[in-house]
C-alpha cells in the first residue's frame, strides 16, 4: 500500500513538473459507440493515459515512434509537440524493432492469426471484427519496402495489459486511443519501433 501510494505521489509530481496537456476524446461513429459498449475496459495507470507533451524523440512531424522499453507510442506533431499513448508491446521472444510504413488501415478488422501463431497456440482462430476481436477498434498495418511485416498497431480486448510486454509482437493500444491515432495518421506514415 505504501509503495503504491509513493508511486502515485511520484507520478503526480512528475506530471506537475512536466507540461502534459490532456487530449480530448476522439469523435466516435454510431458503430464505434455501439461496439465499444460491449468491449472490455480497464483503468489505465496515470503514466499511460493519452497526453500531449514536448516531443522527446527528435523525429519529424508526421512520424510514429514506438518506445518499446518504456511502453509508449508517440505521434509527432508540429511545433515540437507529440501525443503520447500507453501501449502493450511484444515480450522479449516476439519483440520487433525497425522502420516501416503504414500501408493499410482498417476499422473493426477481422483477425486471422498467422500460421506461426497457430503453431504455438492451436486454440487461436479467425475472429470477426467486434468487441472480442484481438485487433480491437482499429488496425494500422506495417509494411517494409512494400512487404507486410505481419506487425500491427491495433486496439486490444485486454486493456488491463497496457504498459506491459506481453503481446506476440504487435503494438496494442486502448481502443479509444487507437481510434484517436487512426484519425490522425495518413497512409504512408513512417513508423519507427525502438
Amino acid at each position: 500500500m505504501i509503495r503504491r501510494l509513493a508511486s502515485l505521489m511520484f507520478a503526480g509530481l512528475a506530471l506537475a513538473a512536466c507540461r502534459y496537456e490532456p487530449v480530448p476524446e476522439p469523435a466516435l461513429s454510431a458503430k464505434d459507440q455501439a461496439v465499444l459498449a460491449y468491449a472490455p475496459t480497464a483503468e489505465v495507470h496515470l503514466p499511460f493515459e493519452r497526453y500531449k507533451i514536448d516531443n522527446p524523440t527528435g523525429e519529424q512531424p508526421g512520424t510514429i515512434v514506438v518506445d518499446t522499453k518504456n511502453k509508449f507510442l508517440y505521434w509527432i506533431e508540429p511545433n515540437g509537440k507529440a501525443i503520447r499513448y500507453g501501449v502493450t508491446v511484444g515480450d522479449e521472444a516476439f519483440g520487433w524493432a525497425g522502420e516501416a510504413k503504414i500501408q493499410r488501415k482498417a476499422e473493426w478488422p477481422d483477425w486471422t492469426p498467422p500460421p506461426e501463431m497457430v503453431k504455438r497456440w492451436p486454440h487461436v482462430k479467425f475472429t470477426k471484427g467486434g468487441p472480442e476481436n484481438p485487433l480491437g477498434a482499429r488496425a494500422l498495418y506495417l509494411y517494409d519496402n512494400g512487404r507486410d511485416t505481419l506487425y500491427r498497431i491495433h486496439g486490444t480486448n485486454e486493456p488491463e495489459k497496457i504498459g506491459q510486454a506481453v503481446s506476440s509482437g504487435c503494438i496494442r493500444m486502448r481502443n479509444i486511443d487507437v481510434i484517436d491515432l487512426y484519425s490522425r495518421v495518413p497512409m504512408g506514415t513512417r513508423v519507427v519501433v525502438l
